[in-house]
């Protein structure tokens, strides 16, 4: 059956999600504090109006943000969508937040009858557009019933880890742990095989088909060999994510060292003004440090670098 489901935050995979889910038959509306990318959706076959006007009819809302503090904006904020929504509906939070916050995000959401799924996603941009994300979820029965349309729409994987707020978001703890890790040991080992005289491009061959390949490689590494940085994941979600995991760490008195270096790059890479660039951006890192030239930002010599290791 056909739902009433709204997405706010229209970014890369909020659109994306969006599309899936009108792509499946709902009924859907599309929010963002870009105007414009509002009114692509509704030119794509979104719902007209605003939508407050149809707050109180929506049996689902997909929040699509970037952090806690705007996830709790758009819920319950001067203009926030929860006390509008009539009981029963549920909200399904995307964002990457620390447990505790989900948890207590839902037991607000509880008081107005509404229904909250801590719903971190994986997957990038290119999957949310086809309907194939994978959902760490957790939350009430109700809560997974009634954001099943939703999810079977936005989904190919929709892991069910508990009866309450909280485990999704400690397993996307785990899992951005992992990825920014990879990311930067990926831009690590693109770079000191350049000092060896490996490029870019012979590593992209090679790599993928050998044990230290990982997902996260095979997805960020052929951004650097392309010099193309369009910010598809940006460089600047990794000291958030790599902070809530350190933040959690540290009130588990667990020590996560590999995960601290690893901030210390996204961090570099930020400081070097790259914040906005697709955080394969931190391979930039390593190349200025190491006096290596990155495919695309000297023509003709993509991928050599000074000294010997950086010919081609």
């Amino acid at each position: 059956m056909a739902r009433n489901i709204a997405v706010i935050g229209l970014g890369s995979m909020g659109y994306g999600i969006a599309q899936s889910i009108l792509s499946a038959g709902h009924s859907t509306w599309g929010a963002d504090i870009n105007p414009a990318q509002a009114e692509r959706f509704r030119a794509e076959g979104g719902q007209p109006g605003a939508l407050a006007e149809a707050a109180g009819t929506l049996d689902a809302v997909v929040v699509v943000v970037l952090n806690a503090a705007q996830t709790e904006s758009v819920l319950f904020g001067e203009a926030g969508i929860v006390p509008a929504l009539k009981p029963g509906a549920v909200v399904i939070a995307c964002a990457t937040v620390p447990p505790d916050f989900a948890r207590e995000i839902e037991a607000r959401c509880a008081e107005t009858g509404v229904l909250y799924l801590d719903a971190p996603i994986s997957g990038g941009a290119v999957k949310a557009a086809q309907g194939q994300l994978s959902v760490m979820a957790s939350g009430r029965p109700e809560a997974f019933a009634a954001a099943r349309p939703a999810l079977d729409a936005m989904a190919q994987t929709v892991f069910e880890l508990g009866d309450a707020a909280g485990a999704g978001s400690a397993m996307k703890a785990v899992n951005q742990l992992l990825a920014g890790v990879h990311i930067a040991t990926m831009a690590e080992a693109l770079t000191f095989g350049m000092t060896q005289g490996v490029s870019p491009e012979t590593f992209m061959e090679v790599i993928p088909q050998c044990a230290g390949t990982s997902w996260m490689l095979e997805n960020r590494a052929p951004h650097i060999v392309a010099g193309d940085y369009t910010p598809h994941s940006a460089v600047n979600i990794w000291p958030k994510d790599l902070g809530i995991v350190l933040d959690i760490a540290r009130g588990a008195r667990f020590s996560a060292p590999v995960t601290a270096a690893a901030l210390q790059q996204f961090l570099a890479a930020a400081g070097m003004g790259l914040g906005g660039e697709d955080d394969a951006a931190v391979a930039k890192v390593y190349a200025r440090n190491a006096g290596l030239t990155l495919p695309g930002e000297d023509a003709g010599k993509a991928g050599a670098g000074k000294g010997d290791g950086g010919k081609p």
